[in-house]
């Protein structure tokens, strides 16, 4: 994840290193390693990679009765749109704190930002409408036009 963190680096600080920027690159490069399965043993990541990666994840919105809407961000089709109460609610209070605090924001402001940026992120990382087989491959990833379409707003 090196080259990852070096790649969300360079996109905060060109987005003039203030704490938004920083803030949100931090958020993306903490959710890529959560839909990775990643990061279980970096600090207070650990509740954030406890969710079993991208499929964890999407199996807690089933549980919690949202299992359409993140359904719509793997298929082709358009992207169900999910508030920040029902993100909250699924992904729980330690995982969202834990988040938060990773990136020097609220907990209301992570959940707003997550509402957008997730439905987005797993539709990019789900280009043919399924779930990567083997789990999601980080190192294979575009990062710099994945991030830069995110940190451009």
């Amino acid at each position: 994840m090196s080259l990852l963190n070096s790649v969300i680096g360079a996109l905060g600080q060109a987005q003039g290193g203030g704490a938004a920027g920083g803030g949100q690159a931090q958020l993306i490069n903490l959710v890529l390693g959560m839909l990775a399965n990643q990061g279980g043993g970096q600090g207070g990541n650990a509740a954030a990679g406890g969710l079993g990666g991208l499929g964890g994840l999407l199996e807690k919105f089933q549980q919690n009765g949202l299992g359409d809407v993140a359904a719509s961000w793997v298929s082709t089709g358009q992207n169900q749109p999910i508030s920040p109460d029902q993100l909250g609610n699924v992904l729980g209070k330690d995982v969202l704190g834990g988040l938060a605090q990773q990136c020097g924001m609220t907990p209301g402001d992570t959940a707003g930002q997550l509402s957008q940026m997730l439905p987005q992120l797993i539709d990019r990382l789900t280009p043919n409408g399924q779930l990567p087989k083997g789990g999601l491959d980080v190192a294979g990833l575009d990062v710099g036009s994945l991030l830069g379409a995110f940190l451009k707003r």
